[in-house]
């Protein structure tokens, strides 16, 4: 992924104390969101402390470059964020913070650490939902299935690299990178090894040694070689290993996975409908494939509560992921998908269309949630 969407979506991961929670008076329902206002320059958020819970936030773009704003937490875990956001434009976001200290970045440009400013949150959550609660916690089963999903997979792909075996390596390559796909989210929060297992070569910054599947993806596809690749292939699976060793102490927030199955989407827009993703494999539906089915569990775990509080909303989203699906499926080819080389504009530009009429109510999730 873009070296500039690097933690696009990762506000997944944070103390399950008041999972569900969120009150008006921690800045969801009837309260006012507060502004940041973005500049070329400047970063100007409307107030500094806010209690526990639910935040809504109102980011407007009054400089001259597409900017994105992050929330981050200790250590520069990302929270939440929301990218290209075009001068002139405003996007809403709601995020769910427990007690402690953290900055919200404007990164005009879209590059660098951006222009941060501290933020304190104090007190404790309402307690939330029992529905919200088990939603989180069945999702944390579901990424930890999927992290050692990637991981199999991949220790399966790295021996036919070590091996020599090109055309087996080809195989293996895309099925070992589904689990990560479908939750990238979780998998980007961490920013020492988002770049490490999966930048591609174009996002690299100056002096930055490149490692990961893409390295591997551009030896097997565009020299046809993987001799020398071996340390590459043992340093992806340590990276992989790293985050199976994270997960079990992390927990997710239920408004922050809304967040996150929009910003699968995102990565279906931005990388896979473009084919930026896979320059030299061109396997990116099925990358696509998986960023939609994580998103679409998420829909599934959260929809009691979505049907509960907005059943229209509930029905909408089951018929725009068919419609997703639907069409996605008319390029199956065996146990993949046809090469993305082989998809003219006009049917991606058809893809595209289906993708934005999803992103409308999957965006409106974390909404109706927090009420």
């Amino acid at each position: 992924m873009p070296s500039v969407r690097l933690a696009g979506l990762a506000a997944l991961m944070i103390p399950l104390l008041a999972a569900c929670g969120g009150t008006d008076d921690a800045g969801g329902g009837a309260a006012a969101a507060t502004a940041i206002d973005a500049t070329d320059t400047a970063c100007e958020v409307g107030r500094t402390e806010f209690p526990a819970g639910t935040i809504d936030f109102k980011v407007t773009n009054k400089g001259s470059k597409v900017t994105e704003v992050y929330v981050y937490g200790p250590g520069d875990k990302i929270m939440t964020e929301r990218e290209n956001i075009g001068p002139g434009t405003s996007v809403d976001f709601t995020v769910q913070l427990d007690a402690g200290k953290y900055q919200i970045a404007c990164k005009p440009g879209m590059v660098g650490d951006g222009i941060r400013k501290d933020i304190t949150v104090t007190g404790r959550a309402a307690a939330g939902d029992p529905q919200l609660a088990k939603a989180a916690a069945d999702y944390k089963v579901y990424v930890t299935a999927q992290v050692d999903d990637t991981l199999a997979r991949t220790r399966e792909f790295v021996k036919a690299v070590k091996d020599g075996d090109v055309a087996q390596a080809k195989r293996l390559y895309a099925p070992s990178r589904l689990g990560w796909e479908s939750v990238e989210p979780v998998a980007e929060s961490f920013g020492d090894l988002d770049p490490r297992i999966d930048a591609r070569e174009a996002d690299l910054e100056e002096g930055q040694e490149w490692t990961g599947w893409h390295k591997l993806e551009k030896a097997l596809w565009k020299t046809g070689s993987v001799k020398g690749e071996e340390a590459t292939a043992d340093r992806l699976v340590k990276d992989l290993e790293e985050l199976r060793s994270r997960i079990p102490a992390l927990e997710f927030k239920p408004v922050n996975m809304a967040n996150g199955a929009k910003e699968l989407l995102d990565e279906i827009s931005t990388g896979k409908i473009t084919g930026e993703e896979e320059a030299f494999s061109h396997t990116d539906l099925a990358d696509f494939k998986a960023n939609l089915d994580g998103a679409q569990k998420v829909h599934e775990l959260l929809k009691p509560v979505v049907q509960a509080k907005d059943p229209a909303l509930a029905v909408t989203l089951d018929e725009e992921f068919g419609k997703v699906h639907s069409l996605l499926a008319r390029y199956e080819k065996g146990d993949g998908y046809v090469s993305y080389d082989t998809v003219g504009q006009d049917e991606r530009k058809k893809l595209s269309d289906a993708v934005n009429g999803l992103h409308e109510p999957v965006s409106r999730i974390a909404g109706v949630i927090s009420r």
